[in-house]
């Protein structure tokens, strides 16, 4: 059973959560399901150093809810919590698979968008990545760099000399954050419903299907991902991950991406407190 839940604290004061997350710290104790505690964001995010305010006396099964760490990273927070008598319900191989999209890449390929691995810096052969795809995105193991200049895909259009430049943009923007390799993606053409996608995200919670909730900002007229799709993937080896759904413009279903669920994002618009909810239930 699950009933102790594990957030970072604000960078400020190991006695405030994460301002980012005071919604769903609120959710939580709006239950009265959970123990909760608190570690310091600072000391571990900046230091390595694990500060953890009101551990509990005895071991207790607990969820992270939080912010994303590289897999080494997160191994050691799992082994240090393990001596302040919480145990996370991800074990440091279960939250490698899920976070790390290449090492889970094999089990959904045959519902996911193309994709081919490269390590980080190598020089890639534009003109054999444009015969391979029509249209390519770039983002390293676990994230791409949407929101900033970076192109949101490259054409046949594109030359090695723009390509190496473009790819000295994406490694500033990543800088630390840098994780595994590169992946070189099939551009997927998404439908849209006026100027939003129709994307979904789904928490698997113990091998149960917890949540599907809209993940686009999209209205609720829009169809869900087949039954059958979602059904498909919840046997993955993790007891707590997402996998994120998304139509595409010729009304069938591709996966996007699959993630951890202690540091996947809940979506803007969904029932924290029903959240917290379900997850209690699922790991009873």
């Amino acid at each position: 059973m699950v009933d102790f839940i594990l957030f970072p604290s604000s960078f400020f004061s190991l006695t405030k959560v994460d301002e980012d997350l005071q919604k769903e710290y609120d959710a939580v104790l709006s239950t009265g399901l959970y123990d909760v505690a608190l570690f310091g964001y600072d000391k571990w995010f900046n230091e390595d150093k694990l500060l953890v305010k009101d551990s509990p006396d005895e071991e207790h099964m607990a969820v992270y809810r939080g912010w994303m760490m590289k897999p080494d990273q997160y191994e050691r927070f799992y082994n240090q919590l393990l001596d302040k008598n919480i145990r996370l319900v991800t074990e440091p191989e279960q939250y490698r698979l899920m976070h790390i999209f290449p090492n889970v890449y094999e089990r959904v390929k045959e519902d996911t968008a193309k994709m081919e691995m490269y390590p980080l810096h190598s020089k890639m052969d534009v003109e054999q990545l444009k015969k391979s795809f029509g249209r390519f995105m770039v983002k390293d193991y676990v994230k791409s760099v949407k929101g900033t200049e970076f192109p949101r895909y490259f054409d046949q259009g594109i030359t090695q000399e723009d390509f190496d430049r473009w790819m000295e943009v994406f490694y500033k923007y990543r800088g630390g954050l840098l994780t595994g390799g590169i992946c070189i993606k099939e551009f997927l053409d998404l439908k849209r419903y006026g100027d939003k996608t129709n994307e979904y995200r789904v928490f698997y919670i113990n091998h149960e299907i917890a949540t599907i909730c809209r993940n686009s900002g999209q209205g609720s007229y829009t169809p869900e991902p087949p039954k059958e799709l979602i059904e498909k993937y919840r046997y993955l080896d993790s007891p707590y991950y997402t996998v994120d759904y998304a139509e595409l413009e010729d009304g069938s279903w591709k996966i996007l991406e699959a993630g951890d669920g202690e540091v996947s994002g809940l979506s803007e618009n969904q029932d924290y407190e029903h959240y917290f909810r379900v997850l209690y239930q699922c790991f009873r």
